[in-house]
């Protein structure tokens, strides 16, 4: 039953957040309906229209719409964008959650208190250029800014990560950019349980950086014990995530896992008690939340915890074929308080991944009983594996488009010691927090984490069994978990009909493989690309992709994302040459040489390389019917041209404002 009612709920909220439906519609509708559902429940007779049924379908339904639209807020009298956001105002903000700093900015997710003084409610991203000399801000911080919002701009080339739509689905649609010294902080704040929990984290991580950790080995224990990434060096996330072992650095799912059944085994002793059992589950319960509340109270860890309470009371229970539907409970229950999470990728991994490890785990045990001990410990951790990467894999395929073909090896080696440094962690944790941390203890953790980071290194070396760039759309990522799930059912029970099934399903994902193909091959396309101080326009003809610029060193990802989401096969690069004929369009490119066009009235002008010229001048002269500038041309140009562009009504698109521009053949 909680299956259903969770299904229900995750079809509202994905129907509330696209179609933006405000909560008094829903509200009504359940508030009008619950009456119906109890009246028609006394009355509906076991055979006949299942009234009740579909009366509470959509009442559930309804319920994720509404939470969803509460979650967003947008629809409140109160929420900031009822109000001019075109004027500069007064905002009163306070930090929830510090992100993860670049090279140019501080980030942080705000939550705003008041405007020009009125109550408003709304979140924002809120960005402070990097100072070394000043200090960063912390969760539960408040201060005052006046400044203008700005929207969040959609990415640049076709095909890059969509940031603003990431953000819309936190509840966020604008942002304040500005430095250290535009705001005021307020000296006394009030502290929210997330705060204290914030400040606690960091007081360990100060009383760690007091020891003799190495700098990659203490980025490493931030992110496995405390879900802090921040230090940890691009070389160390890279051999992860070639490895097939990211999800280790991010504590999620599998951490937390790991806990409680080290808990449950180390407090199995209570269960001789009288009413052992239900002390032990309120005793694990209770510590999975103070390692959260260690851990700072991250949504990912959280998260984690929630799910893994539930887990613990199906334990408790000792039924395995209630276990769906406590973790379905569980993501219930996460989803109608935080229904945003529906829409991150870390909520859908984790899910995935444990409903596959209780459903194909044990399928997999019945397949091979070893005697040997060794080997029945390793059957296990590898079946264990393989059921959770069966469960992620069309969500990573989706998202990432890679494939570590090792990942079995670097989970063999890898999750034993993980178990071992989130026990020894803990205690060093709880030394280190009382001053009484042993220098042996330091060395040795030290030397475990070394040796994990080795071995993660070796196997991300293996660049052969690295299966990158690989094309996989929504229709693909569908089709991919009917196969899985058929494939379970038919090795579980070997049936004709399941066998047809199976095949079907391959078939299908085939042939839509093969459609794509042919789309491929009819497709032509030249796109004027966004980059700074370069100049790239793309061609596709077919499968192939013809990257034309002046440096075919500062690409960037630029082609590559393309070509995976475009499935091309072969690339080449070329030199930018002065003009090209669109159709029966001609383009010309002005660069730093300012060469004008020998044509009399080329159709459209690039300018690259900040050219200088009279611009006023050429457009009298060739007339064109569109001006473009990229990114590789200096601001201060970019807004003369814009200026004498308006002035001779001839459009004109900057790639840095606008981004891409897809030329009509």
């Amino acid at each position: 039953m909680s299956i259903k009612l969770t299904l229900c709920v995750i079809l509202g909220i994905v129907i509330g957040f696209y179609f933006d439906t405000a909560p008094l519609l829903p509200l009504i509708a359940m508030l009008v309906l619950l009456p119906v559902v109890y009246l028609v429940s006394k009355k509906q007779q076991r055979k006949g229209f299942p009234y009740f049924e579909v009366l509470t379908t959509f009442i559930t339904i309804c319920l994720g719409v509404f939470v969803v639209a509460i979650s967003m807020n947008i629809s409140m009298p109160n929420h900031y964008t009822k109000q001019d956001l075109n004027q500069e105002k007064v905002w009163r903000l306070k930090v929830n959650e510090v992100l993860k700093p670049n090279t140019y900015s501080h980030r942080y997710i705000t939550q705003i208190i008041a405007t020009d003084g009125d109550v408003t409610s709304g979140k924002l991203l809120f960005s402070l250029s990097v100072d070394s000399t000043l200090k960063e801000l912390q969760v539960d911080d408040e201060f005052l800014i006046y400044a203008k919002l700005e929207g969040i701009r959609p990415p640049l080339n076709l095909h890059q990560f969509d940031y603003r739509s990431y953000l819309e689905k936190q509840g966020i649609q604008h942002q304040i950019k500005t430095n250290y010294t535009s705001i005021v902080k307020k000296d006394s704040t009030s502290k929210t349980l997330l705060g204290i929990a914030s400040n606690f984290r960091e007081h360990i991580i100060s009383k760690l950086e007091q020891k003799d950790f190495g700098t990659e080995e203490m980025g490493v224990i931030q992110a496995l014990l405390l879900g802090k990434r921040d230090d940890i060096s691009e070389n160390t996330y890279n051999n992860y995530k070639n490895a097939g072992a990211v999800h280790i650095l991010a504590v999620s799912g599998l951490h937390v896992g790991i806990i409680l059944f080290l808990l449950e085994f180390v407090l199995s002793p209570l269960e001789r008690l009288p009413k052992g059992k239900t002390l032990k589950l309120i005793t694990v319960v209770l510590l999975l939340w103070s390692y959260a509340f260690i851990a700072g109270l991250s949504p990912s860890i959280v998260r984690a915890v929630t799910m893994f309470s539930f887990v613990a009371y199906a334990l408790y229970l000792n039924r395995p074929t209630n276990s769906f539907n406590i973790i379905a409970l569980s993501m219930l229950f996460i989803l109608l308080v935080k229904p945003l999470f529906l829409f991150q990728v870390g909520f859908q991994m984790s899910y995935a991944a444990v409903f596959a490890i209780v459903w194909i785990y044990p399928k997999l045990q019945k397949l091979w009983f070893p005697d040997n001990l060794i080997i029945s410990k390793t059957w296990q951790l590898l079946s264990v594996s393989v059921a959770a990467q069966l469960g992620v894999l069309p969500i990573g395929l989706f998202y990432f488009h890679q494939f570590p073909a090792l990942f079995f090896i670097s989970n063999l080696l890898v999750i034993p010691i993980l178990g071992l440094i989130l026990g020894f962690g803990i205690l060093v944790i709880t030394l280190a927090l009382v001053d009484f941390l042993p220098q042996f203890f330091v060395d040795s953790f030290n030397w475990i984490i070394k040796m994990m980071n080795s071995i993660v290194g070796w196997v991300a070396q293996q660049e052969g069994f690295i299966i990158k760039n690989i094309p996989f759309d929504s229709v693909q990522l569908l089709l991919g978990y009917f196969i899985i799930i058929v494939l379970v059912v038919f090795l579980s029970k070997p049936k004709w009909k399941t066998a047809l099934v199976l095949f079907g399903g391959i078939i299908v994902f085939q042939s839509w493989i093969i459609w794509n193909q042919f789309q491929v091959h009819q497709n032509e396309t030249l796109i004027l690309a966004h980059r700074s101080r370069n100049t790239i326009l793309l061609h596709q003809l077919g499968d192939s992709l013809s990257i034309i610029t002046l440096d075919s060193t500062n690409i960037g990802s630029i082609s590559s994302n393309y070509a995976v989401a475009e499935k091309v096969q072969k690339m080449d690069t070329s030199i930018l040459k002065n003009s090209y004929l669109i159709g029966d369009k001609r383009l010309f490119i002005v660069d730093s040489l300012a060469i004008l066009p020998l044509e009399a009235h080329p159709d459209y002008l690039l300018l690259t390389q900040s050219p200088k010229l009279n611009l006023e001048r050429l457009l009298d002269s060739i007339k064109p019917i569109k001006i473009f500038a990229d990114g590789s041309n200096y601001p201060s140009l970019i807004r003369k041209w814009k200026t004498t562009c308006n002035q001779k009504e001839i459009p004109i698109h900057y790639t840095g404002e606008k981004g891409f521009y897809v030329f009509d053949f």
